[in-house]
């Protein structure tokens, strides 16, 4: 009995040391873990012409990324450029951002053009890939020279050149190039950028640019902060639905498509009313292309020209024969078609070269054409048949004689009781005729023939 209490005595005592033992590696393991926990870096990517929509896409960036305590944000730049008001709000963004942001221009063969240059400086660190070019296109108007034409471009220069200077200072940059990129479309390659002093690092993949970037100090809203980045996790923070949705949209290319399908589509529905499918699709395609429109530097010119073409193609449908209208509209679309991104003032330096391809130009332009023989070609058929409504269309009509007709008499045609007369003789009743003409309400009738154009009902 003593052995035995003594054996279960010693097994509780190796139970509670193995279970000793556990609790201490736990706890040890715990400790190891949270001493040796990575730094996490967001990254974001923002490849095509700058936005609204991918203005929208870097403040919520930001915004998670200074919520989650993340050591970084990493915006991986590829643009030719974008609108004034989306680069000011992406620059507002970065400025006052709270985690530093590395703008990245990469892969190999991007490039940070017009907004992009002021986006690129904007940075708390600025970094390239290997055969990248950064600058600022300065496009020229359709409007040619003129005193009021320079004017209003020199103010849109010095505006943009104050943008640059002030934040190449702000980021203690060179401020000359910066000035010179916008006065002079100055463009230049990541080596020349780091050697000029307009970017930091020239870093051949993301983690070479975190090891590159660990340990310098960057100066925030919130003070000096020293950069933690060795082998930091990546954690990708992809755009939503609706921002990528629109971002594709704005591609000039696809933004065209969009708008000769949607005008394409409601010809079809105004020549064939109640369709509603090709009405609602162009529609839907036309309201998509306008919206694309608005994310672009568009040219009005071309926009009201593609309007005309429209209107003009409308007109030629209730027109008779085929002749002026349906010229002019595809006149008006080829026109348009090649001013729609060409602007009529001054653009801003930050604005991109955006075309589109002139072999889909060509291609829509075509197809546009085809669109009006296809309904040219039905208007006309439509012209040369019968009339199918009011008294004309009985001319030719087989009636049924209901009361003899000698020389007057009363028909039965298409279900209606008319009053009839005959030019060759009597004609006996339950007999069939055919219509010749009408006179005020009175059928002019003569025995059918065996060539019945239609035969009415009893």
């Amino acid at each position: 009995m003593l052995k035995r209490s003594l054996r279960a005595l010693r097994r509780i005592r190796i139970i509670t040391a193995l279970g000793a033992i556990a609790l201490a590696l736990y706890l040890l393991a715990g400790f190891v873990d949270a001493g040796s926990t990575r730094p996490v870096v967001y990254r974001a990517e923002i490849k095509g012409v700058i936005n609204p929509f991918g203005a929208r896409y870097l403040e919520r960036a930001i915004r998670e990324t200074e919520r989650a305590g993340a050591a970084a944000l990493i915006l991986v730049l590829d643009t030719p450029g974008g609108l004034d008001t989306a680069m000011r709000s992406m620059i507002q963004a970065e400025l006052n951002a709270h985690v530093p942001v590395i703008v990245y221009v990469a892969p190999s063969g991007a490039r940070a053009a017009s907004a992009g240059m002021f986006i690129t400086l904007a940075g708390h660190l600025a970094a390239m890939a290997p055969g990248t070019a950064i600058g600022a296109a300065h496009p020229v108007s359709i409007t040619g020279g003129g005193e009021q034409g320079e004017v209003m471009e020199a103010k849109i220069t010095e505006d943009a050149a104050a943008m640059a200077r002030s934040i190449a200072a702000h980021r203690e940059r060179n401020v000359a190039w910066a000035e010179s990129a916008v006065r002079d479309s100055v463009s230049i390659t990541a080596s020349e950028a780091k050697e000029k002093g307009v970017i930091e690092i020239i870093a051949a993949s993301l983690d070479d640019l975190l090891n590159q970037a660990h340990g310098r100090s960057v100066k925030t809203p919130a003070g000096a902060t020293v950069l933690s980045l060795q082998g930091a996790e990546v954690k990708d923070l992809p755009m939503g639905f609706v921002e990528r949705l629109f971002h594709i949209i704005a591609e000039p290319n696809i933004a065209y498509i969009l708008l000769t399908l949607g005008t394409l589509g409601l010809i079809v529905e105004f020549y064939n009313p109640g369709g509603l499918l090709p009405g609602i699709a162009g529609a839907i395609c036309l309201l998509l292309g306008l919206a694309a429109l608005g994310t672009l530097p568009i040219g009005w010119a071309g926009v009201a020209l593609l309007a005309l073409a429209l209107a003009l193609l409308i007109a030629e449908l209730h027109a008779p024969g085929f002749g002026a209208f349906g010229v002019g509209a595809l006149i008006a679309f080829l026109a348009g078609s090649l001013l729609l991104f060409v602007p009529i003032t001054p653009p801003s330096p930050a604005a991109p070269v955006v075309r589109v391809s002139p072999w889909l130009i060509g291609t829509m332009t075509a197809l546009f054409g085809g669109v009006i023989l296809l309904v040219a070609q039905r208007v006309w058929a439509a012209q040369r048949l019968a009339p199918q409504t009011g008294q004309e269309a009985l001319i030719g009509v087989t009636a049924e004689v209901i009361s003899p007709i000698a020389p007057e008499g009363t028909v039965r045609v298409r279900g209606e009781v008319w009053s009839a007369r005959s030019e060759g003789g009597s004609i006996a009743a339950g007999a069939s005729v055919q219509v010749e003409r009408i006179e005020g309400v009175v059928l002019v009738v003569r025995p059918a023939t065996a060539q019945k154009t239609e035969q009415s009902p009893a």
